[in-house]
């Protein structure tokens, strides 16, 4: 006679998951893992989805960037905007920055987009909520291949030499994925419940834009030069734009130490993120 196989059995109670951390990073990495199947499923629909209906297809992910570099390149040589001198080609060095930059408002918007467009799927399903992330997170860094790729024709294009920090530079960026996604899962709760953060985060990253050094090189003069040192995504920007252009990292010290505040930072808005959502889809 065949022995029958006991289900797992799930108890719920009113208990804080906080109580047990061990266990919560336990459940939080095991939940992460059996979303994977089902993340590359949404991430093959979305992509195939958005594409579906577009002729010029990849091609528009890489036109803002392009766009932003044409109309800075025309304002600084007509002067209009004094931006300080390169170390390598203008157009190029904008190019770097504003993809990098989107890079991190897309993972700064991406949960709290995730959450909406997922809602009837979360409250109806049993599944793990990570599911959702993951397949944003995969959506963007599909983006970013085709980005990096465009890169490397244009250090071809205008003759900038290829280097070993090349191949560095991707997985440099997804520090700044992280800083993004971070700070984006700790705006899950109240985003979840208020419209004024969804319509507050446009008017502060445009804010932030030009406070960062995307478009100009770093200031150096006291009290510009804060700009740099008090921002986290200029380190991170900053550190992604030299590998690509020189190989090295201009000034590692506040790259690494941003790098390590991002990943703790990314970890809390997990935390946070799994705690709430229960109590999200109950509201």
């Amino acid at each position: 006679m065949e022995s029958k196989r006991s289900l797992p059995v799930v108890v719920y109670t009113a208990e804080s998951s906080l109580r047990n951390p061990q266990r919560l990073l336990r459940d939080m990495v095991q939940d992460l893992l059996a979303s994977r199947e089902l993340a590359w499923r949404l991430l093959v629909r979305n992509i195939s989805v958005r594409y579906r209906q577009s002729l010029l297809g990849p091609v528009w992910t890489f036109m803002p960037p392009l766009a932003t570099a044409i109309a800075f390149t025309l304002l600084r040589s007509s002067g209009v905007i004094e931006i300080g001198n390169t170390q390598v080609p203008y157009p190029f060095y904008v190019v770097v920055g504003v993809v990098l930059w989107q890079l991190f408002t897309n993972s700064l918007n991406l949960p709290l987009k995730a959450m909406k467009s997922a809602q009837t799927l979360i409250k109806t399903i049993k599944m793990p909520i990570e599911a959702i992330i993951l397949s944003s997170v995969g959506e963007l860094l599909f983006d970013q291949a085709i980005h990096f790729s465009i890169l490397i024709l244009l250090l071809v294009l205008f003759k900038i030499p290829l280097t070993f920090g090349i191949l560095l530079a991707p997985f440099a960026s997804v520090l700044l994925l992280g800083l993004g996604l971070g700070l984006g899962l700790l705006l899950v709760p109240v985003g979840s419940l208020y419209t004024d953060i969804p319509s507050a985060i446009p008017i502060v990253t445009q804010f932030w834009f030009f406070l960062t050094p995307v478009i100009y090189t770093p200031p150096t003069q006291f009290p510009y030069s804060l700009l740099t040192h008090l921002n986290p995504v200029s380190p991170l920007l900053v550190g992604v734009r030299s590998l690509l252009s020189q190989g090295t990292l201009d000034d590692p010290t506040p790259f690494f130490i941003v790098s390590g505040l991002s990943m703790l930072l990314l970890l809390f808005g997990w935390v946070l993120y799994r705690l709430s959502i229960p109590i999200l889809i109950e509201r």
